[in-house]
């Protein structure tokens, strides 16, 4: 059964307990490495220059503490980057966990939240945040 990294446990910790729990039990199904959780403002101005983000510092769900967003890739013989079938199938793996724990989730595949992956136009395939009421 595939397991975190200690490297990947640290910066789940950083993560809102929701997010953690969600994360727990997906990776009992499916191997994956946590890339990013909370980003001190240095790590977001870097993002946002390098186009892995949209928001500035301090607007991100990165960016609270414990973050509310989780950054993932899916893990199988190294990181699959490029597999985008992994990425929608892990996403699939992480709604599913977190429908069935009654928590909101948005995935950065689908922001519009209507399961068209067709009509966003930035994808982060690897994205989760919660969704506050």
């Amino acid at each position: 059964m595939p397991k975190f990294s200690d490297r990947s446990r640290e910066l789940l910790s950083g993560c809102d307990t929701r997010l953690q729990d969600i994360c727990c039990r997906a990776i009992e199904v499916m191997d994956f490495t946590i890339i990013t959780g909370y980003r001190n403002k240095q790590d977001q101005d870097k993002a946002l220059a390098e186009g892995k983000s949209k928001l500035k510092w301090p607007d991100g769900k990165h960016n609270k503490y414990p973050s509310l967003a989780v950054d993932i890739c899916p893990y199988r013989n190294g990181l699959q980057w490029n597999d985008k079938e992994a990425f929608i199938l892990l996403a699939g793996i992480i709604l599913g966990i977190a429908t069935t724990k009654d928590i909101k989730i948005r995935w950065g595949g689908d922001w519009t939240q209507d399961f068209n992956l067709h009509n966003d136009s930035f994808l982060d395939l690897g994205h989760f945040e919660l969704v506050e009421a």
